[in-house]
């Protein structure tokens, strides 16, 4: 296998909580971008999981803090797992159907997005077939934020709305204004 090529897959997942064993992804969004962060394709599904499961974790469990000081994030994501989750094989078949269209099958596939390596820890449990398509080397901008907030005292204004597609839409915009100030 080759390494990455120019383009980037950008991740988030939406889960009942941070523990990749005890929790369950919600939801995920994909853009594949090229280097510029021109999104060449946009993929976003609900994945299902059982009711109660979802209730003990995301209500009761450790994330039920989180949850309740994110309620439209909380009470949008149980009612599209209620109403629109799929089965987690299939969407893992439609990321990889996804990976195939935009990436060459010899290469492995850079994946980046905000605290990504969290991420990385679901798909490596639910979704081991598509992680044996991703690179070991990640674009997390996390640790950008870390550095210019450490070290520079700038701080980015990343709109959180804890939904999949709009937070890589802003990991996006966050990336670019980090490479912004670099150039300047």
């Amino acid at each position: 296998m080759k390494n990455f090529e120019g383009k980037l897959l950008w991740i988030d997942l939406e889960m009942t909580g941070l523990d990749p064993v005890e929790d369950r992804i919600l939801e995920v969004a994909a853009i594949v971008t090229d280097w510029d962060f021109k999104e060449l394709a946009v993929y976003e599904a609900a994945v299902k999981v059982g009711p109660r499961l979802v209730e003990r974790r995301m209500l009761k469990g450790p994330a039920a803090a989180f949850f309740a000081a994110h309620p439209e994030a909380r009470d949008a994501l149980m009612k599209q797992n209620e109403l629109s989750g799929r089965n987690g094989r299939t969407i893992e078949n439609e990321l990889i159907q996804l990976l195939d269209a935009h990436f060459d099958s010899d290469t492995r596939v850079l994946l980046a997005g905000n605290s990504v390596h969290m991420d990385r820890r679901f798909i490596e449990n639910e979704w081991p077939r598509l992680n044996e398509k991703l690179h070991y080397r990640m674009l997390d901008v996390s640790a950008w934020k870390v550095v210019f907030e450490g070290k520079y005292r700038k701080k980015y204004a990343k709109p959180e709305a804890h939904r999949a597609l709009s937070d890589i839409r802003g990991s996006i915009e966050e990336l670019k204004y980090y490479l912004k100030k670099v150039k300047s």
